[in-house]
């Protein structure tokens, strides 16, 4: 999530006006606007690998991946947020002319920073949970080797799985390929 609102409520088109041209993204949630964050060194490279490992394994496939700087509107809410990764297996569909809002993401990956964490477990997941084409998410832990997923079934129930450890790994059933753990935090040494 994010630090800050701007203190007034602004609109939707202004929000994106002041988010294009702004130096920091911002996220939008019901009229406020939220600077975000900056992130930690753990959390930068356990992205970087994260898109680096889905990246390869769909190389050859329809798929796309995205990092931190693909805003994503939420359907039917006035919120437009930026998750760490998303993949569209699909033609990207988008809410603009300069294709800088993503409508169907298949997958979202958010790495758990102390300061979000229970906005991303939570409202940040109810929120995401609102987008039609999004079959998975999947949340990974900076402090321990850990990931969780939620896979959307048919009858729109979300169904969890985890994954322990650096032998540890997670099938991302919505864009089959798996995320080993090992790989993941191939760069992060962890304080004990």
């Amino acid at each position: 999530m994010a630090t800050q609102p701007i203190l007034r409520p602004i609109t939707e088109q202004e929000y994106l006006a002041l988010d294009r041209v702004a130096d920091r993204r911002s996220e939008y949630h019901d009229g406020q606007m939220f600077l975000m964050s900056g992130a930690s060194n753990e959390h930068n490279l356990i992205v970087g690998e994260v898109i680096r490992n889905i990246g390869n394994t769909l190389v050859n496939s329809p798929c796309n991946v995205y990092p931190s700087d693909m805003r994503i509107q939420i359907p039917g809410r006035r919120n437009y947020v930026y998750p760490d990764v998303s993949v569209v297996c699909a033609e990207p569909q988008f809410d603009d002319k300069r294709s800088e809002i993503l409508l169907n993401p298949n997958l979202i990956i958010e790495v758990l920073s102390p300061s979000t964490q229970h906005f991303d477990r939570g409202k940040k997941f109810d929120l995401y949970r609102r987008i039609p084409s999004l079959q998975e998410y999947v949340l990974i832990a900076q402090n321990e080797p850990r990931a969780v997923a939620y896979r959307r079934q048919a009858d729109e129930i979300w169904v969890f799985s985890e994954a322990h450890g650096l032998d540890g790994n997670i099938h991302l059933h919505s864009v089959g390929c798996d995320l080993d753990l090992k790989e993941v935090y191939r760069k992060i040494v962890f304080k004990r």
